[in-house]
């Protein structure tokens, strides 16, 4: 291979060559970039978003009407005391005596307001064998977890002397810091984990240390900057704590992955006899641009779930967003920069046995060609390319038969028990309060307006209500009202029939919503009546994510459609990436049905089967898939188009793509399914969906979709790959110049020999 001058074009070429020239000042630009990131985001502080914010339609009303009135509402709390023998019954002095144990103990912390005793507020079960104690916490309830400690540390002292008795707590602040905890534990275990496993599969494909280290450190500062980046943009869109897990998840997948792709590539073209200069340009020509392409299109499907509205899913789409264009920037400037600066000492700290310089002479003693592609994929390439008809077709019906379970996938907002399982202790407590006191842990609230709220044709309608939602078979009782006169602002309190059961429990609501509100409040002119609640949250989110399905779907499909059409300049490339990319996403969706809804090798992945996939999940895969598949995509069709434009046959090209990126691929998909199998081992269901599904999805694209749908495909249509209507040539053309090299033309295989290439 010749060395020289190549004259590039494109944003990554430039870059590229600009990073290797100005080394120093790309790495020193670099390193003030992250460090100015992270300092100005914890001096900001990071804005995250709070409940009430979270969702539109009535749960964003009645917050709205509660927050215009002044009205503080606390964080309840309850505490269940209950006979554990099933003789021992509230009417008991030794019962009474807990009760009033329970009341002096959390009355003696100081933290909490509102103690009532069930002897005054009749919250006794109807077997008589179960109480609530219901109190409030001070402060804001957004923060209530952070102060509820003591007051389970009172309940719990008070347990120790009765024994007997069960005397538990759970409330809104209790969960919330047992959420917080676990959410913490887990989150720090993938944080820790997600390094050691990035960086041991890269020892393995580099085969040396610096070489591994490399993008393991690039994707780390990726990360910090972006946490940075987080806090100042929370101020005019707030975060959580989930846009940081799915953050750090795709940033190290994303970051290690676009580094990998641009140093195999550079080290593949030092191997062939470039100087060092010259390998770096092509790589920053090819690789450079693939990765271009590639995070533009990550990003532009991220940015669709700013189409939802909803807060969590806007903050999960900036985050990823910022990530992988802050990964992507990294990836085609400071990286050529240290390239440059490293030279051979790239290759320091080579493994035995791993390192392709030990592989090569082992080729040579042993007769193979030195530049020898996967020698399975070669195989399984050349039964594909030999019968692209019949792969086509099994290959697809493979995945069509995984897909179908997806077309009866039921959706909802996971409940506590089915987030934690009975892992957490409040898990059981939560359970036991629900079924002693059906809907009691998560009543629904209905927030009334009106000009004056004690007028009488108000109070009567207020009456009515609490009549008709127990006559209608919604509520079982007791439904309280109360009033705040100043504000004119009544707060109605509604235990739902169904309790912690979503399915029975929406039917109660939609009741009341349909029902019982229209014939009775509804009918006052003037009044104001949202439904808000737990239950009510999850159908009103559930409703708002189906109606921004259309608009996210079109947006990220027609963006990536178009990107791909100036990119490659092929029309039918564009429509094949499309089709082949929601067919690996349909399997994705089958799969988590089949294990978290049916329940079928759910104790595989340390889960349970809970008969539904958690609703933000299939619009939050569709987005994040459609972006990272084609990281695989536009890197191996690059290299099929690159020996294409050099001469090759469109087959000879197919197998030239596939080959020679079949070991970085293959490198990049295990770093990623290991990352997002971190996740799939966390102890909440969510995580372990979002895991799963990401990891499978990978899987299926790195595999069956790039190994055999992809060139079945494209053998296929042969020369038509590279078709482009006339009317369309004025596009912007996006493709970047070739480096200038022979062809390279297979070399006939001996008999029983792996392809080389």
């Amino acid at each position: 291979m010749g060395n020289g001058d190549l004259r590039v074009r494109g944003i990554a070429a430039r870059a590229g060559g600009w990073s290797a020239r100005h080394r120093w000042a790309a790495v020193g630009i670099w390193v003030v970039f992250v460090v100015v990131a992270l300092a100005v985001g914890t001096a900001v502080g990071r804005v995250d978003v709070k409940e009430s914010e979270q969702l539109r339609g009535e749960t964003r009303t009645a917050a709205e009407i509660v927050k215009d009135a002044g009205i503080q509402q606390p964080a309840g709390e309850t505490v269940l005391i209950q006979s554990e023998d099933g003789r021992t019954t509230a009417t008991d002095p030794r019962f009474r005596a807990a009760v009033t144990a329970v009341v002096r103990a959390v009355e003696g912390t100081g933290r909490v307001t509102e103690v009532t005793s069930p002897y005054e507020t009749k919250s006794i079960s109807e077997d008589g064998r179960s109480a609530l104690v219901q109190f409030a916490m001070r402060g804001d309830a957004d923060t209530a977890g952070d102060r509820v400690e003591p007051v389970l540390d009172a309940v719990a002292g008070v347990q120790k002397e009765h024994t007997g008795l069960r005397i538990e707590e759970v409330g809104a602040a209790s969960i919330q810091k047992t959420f917080a905890d676990a959410y913490g534990d887990d989150f720090q275990q993938a944080e820790l984990s997600v390094v050691p496993v990035a960086l041991g599969i890269l020892l393995i494909a580099f085969g040396a240390l610096v070489a591994a280290l490399l993008p393991v450190a690039l994707a780390v500062t990726a990360i910090v900057a972006t946490t940075g980046l987080m806090g100042v943009v929370s101020h005019l869109q707030p975060m959580d704590d989930t846009a940081n897990s799915v953050m750090l998840l795709i940033g190290m997948a994303v970051g290690v992955d676009y580094c990998l792709f641009y140093l195999r590539r550079e080290r593949e073209e030092r191997a062939a006899g470039r100087d060092a200069r010259t390998a770096l340009q092509i790589a920053a020509a090819t690789s450079g641009h693939a990765i271009i392409v590639s995070g533009v299109t990550v990003c532009a499907a991220m940015a669709g779930m700013l189409f939802t509205g909803l807060a969590t899913f806007e903050a999960m789409g900036l985050a990823s967003l910022m990530v992988v264009a802050v990964a992507m920037v990294g990836s085609v400037t400071v990286l050529p920069a240290l390239l440059s600066l490293l030279g051979t000492r790239v290759e320091k700290g080579r493994v035995p046995f791993l390192h392709p310089e030990w592989r090569r002479r082992r080729n040579e003693r042993l007769g193979r060609s030195v530049q020898e592609g996967s020698r399975l994929w070669a195989a399984v390439l050349r039964v594909v390319l030999a019968r692209p008809a019949v792969s086509l077709a099994v290959a697809a019906g493979v995945l069509l038969a995984v897909a179908a379970p997806a077309l009866g996938m039921k959706t909802q907002n996971l409940t506590l028990d089915q987030e934690f399982g009975n892992k957490l202790p409040i898990v059981a407590t939560y359970d036991r309060v629900n079924d002693a006191f059906p809907g009691g842990s998560g009543p629904a609230s209905v927030v009334v307006r009106a000009k004056d709220i004690n007028a009488p044709e108000v109070t009567t309608a207020l009456a009515d209500f609490r009549a008709q939602a127990i006559s209608s078979g919604a509520s079982r009782g007791p439904v309280e009202i109360k009033v705040h006169d100043a504000e004119n602002v009544a707060l109605v309190s509604v235990p739902l029939v169904g309790g912690s059961d979503l399915d029975r429990a929406s039917k109660s609501l939609e009741l009341l919503r349909d029902t019982v509100r229209p014939a009775t409040l509804g009918k006052v002119d003037g009044v104001q009546a949202p439904i808000t609640g737990e239950v009510a949250g999850s159908h009103d989110f559930n409703e708002q994510l189906l109606g921004s399905v259309v608009p996210v779907f079109v947006f990220v499909v027609v963006f990536a459609f178009l990107l791909m059409l100036v990119s490659f300049r092929s029309l039918t490339v564009a429509i094949t990436s499309i089709v082949l990319n929601l067919l690996s996403v349909c399997a994705a969706y089958g799969i988590l049905v089949i294990v978290f809804q049916h329940g079928w090798g759910a104790s595989l992945v340390g889960a349970q089967g809970v008969g539904a996939v958690v609703t933000w999940l299939p619009l939050f895969l569709f987005v994040i898939l459609f972006g990272l598949s084609m990281d695989y995509h536009v890197f191996v069709v690059s290299r099929i188009r690159e020996a294409r434009m050099r001469g090759l046959t469109t087959k000879e090209a197919i197998t030239h793509g596939v080959v020679t990126t079949a070991g970085v691929v293959t490198s990049a998909a295990v770093i990623m399914v290991a990352v997002f199998a971190i996740f799939g081992t966390l102890s909440m269901q969510s995580m372990k969906q979002m895991g799963v599904g990401l990891a499978a999805a990978v899987l299926i694209d790195a595999t069956i979709i790039r190994g055999v749908l992809l060139p079945a495909t494209m053998a296929l249509l042969g020369e038509r790959n590279w078709y482009l209507p006339r009317w369309l040539h004025r596009l912007p053309d996006l493709t970047h110049d070739e480096p200038p090299a022979p062809a390279v033309t297979p070399p006939a295989p001996r008999p029983g020999a792996p392809l080389g290439v």
